[in-house]
């Protein structure tokens, strides 16, 4: 039996050579991924929890192996307590706190933590398996290792995120938040991204340069907005202005460059947060409005569909928004604000997926 007998090769393009085994296990590949990005999903929506919640400085210490073990006994819940007591969350905001509030907070956090371990392992081993068993086509390699990288990068993010909050804080810095959602949300969109392109081929679709840089500002728009959304949650700034359309009395509030140097309010002004995160939306809804009548112009029935679903996804997804602002952010309408966010952004980059495939 010959080599081609055994394990043929298929030439794809000039640089890529996958065999009938890789080609028959990408589907099995995708839906992987796609798992992946459903516990992304999961772990992002039990972190804005966290967040919203207060729960996370709630675990004073960054133990990447043994912190997988929760307390189990009440010595080691009185530990766990005791050391959370020595920070500035507890001294100026939780004083007085019960263990069993304490326990309350405590379990958010640790299933934060949980769930990213678990992620990390879920990752990891069918990639070996898949690795191993020469399933893996050699130019997605290089690909699935900076994901996993990326998974363990966010893992130390996460404590830097926290470890802002332990000594003269109350609470993390906004900064970081925005660091770690952000990287999260790349995390999450490139596996999906991945995922797409292992997908039966897909007939092509005729677009312009135009149509797709469309798409592109579109979804880097949403992602922006999405780091927006976390100055907000970061500064509990969609607590301060619980009004619409107005703000304060005003479309444009007063003082929204109070701050010096002038730059600072658009991370440190909570007014000028909220304003920006409101504009934005604004500026989404005018964009993926107009992207819909350009397909409907073009005669782009196909490109049409993914526009008009985004179109759908971001009129959804601004309600929510509204709604969520004027009942005062309550936890449940605020994390499916949150979940709202990836999945317009996975519409999005859906869109542009169609849009390149040829």
């Amino acid at each position: 039996m010959t080599h081609s007998d055994a394990d043929p090769v298929l030439q794809e393009n000039s640089s890529h050579k996958v065999t009938e085994k890789q080609i028959a296990s990408r589907p099995y590949i995708q839906a992987w991924l796609f798992c992946i990005c459903a516990l992304i999903f999961i772990m992002v929506i039990v972190g804005g929890a966290t967040r919203l919640t207060g729960s996370g400085l709630s675990i004073t210490e960054w133990k990447p192996i043994m912190g997988a073990i929760p307390p189990i006994g009440l010595g080691d819940w009185l530990e766990a307590f005791e050391k959370y007591k020595q920070i500035p969350q507890y001294k100026e905001i939780n004083v007085g706190m019960s263990l069993e509030e304490f326990k309350a907070i405590f379990w958010w956090e640790w299933g934060h933590r949980f769930l990213g371990r678990f992620i990390g392992v879920a990752f990891l081993v069918p990639f070996l398996i898949f690795l191993f068993t020469k399933r893996i086509e050699p130019a997605l390699k290089p690909t699935l290792w900076l994901l996993f990288a990326l998974g363990g990068l966010q893992g130390f993010v996460g404590w830097y995120m926290v470890a802002s909050g332990l000594v003269e804080r109350t609470d993390v810095s906004q900064y970081r938040l925005a660091m770690h959602l952000g990287l999260a949300v790349i995390i999450y969109g490139a596996i999906f991204w991945v995922a797409l392109g292992l997908g039966k081929n897909q007939e092509e679709i005729t677009a312009s340069k135009s149509l797709r840089w469309q798409a592109w500002g579109i979804t880097g728009l949403i992602f922006l907005q999405i780091i927006a959304g976390a100055f907000v949650a970061g500064l509990k700034a969609g607590m301060a202005y619980n009004t619409w359309p107005l703000m304060d009395g005003r479309f444009i509030p007063n003082a929204l460059f109070i701050m010096q140097p002038a730059w600072l309010n658009l991370f440190e002004n909570v007014r000028t947060v909220q304003f920006d995160h409101r504009m934005l939306a604004y500026v989404i809804a005018v964009g993926v409005i107009l992207h819909l009548v350009y397909c409907v112009l073009t005669h782009n029935p196909r490109a049409l569909k993914g526009a008009g679903l985004i179109t759908i996804l971001t009129g959804a997804q601004i309600f929510l928004g509204i709604v969520t602002l004027l009942q005062f952010v309550p936890l449940d309408l605020a994390l499916a604000h949150q979940g709202g966010a990836l999945i317009l952004l996975s519409a999005a980059l859906w869109h542009c997926k169609r849009l390149s495939w040829v």
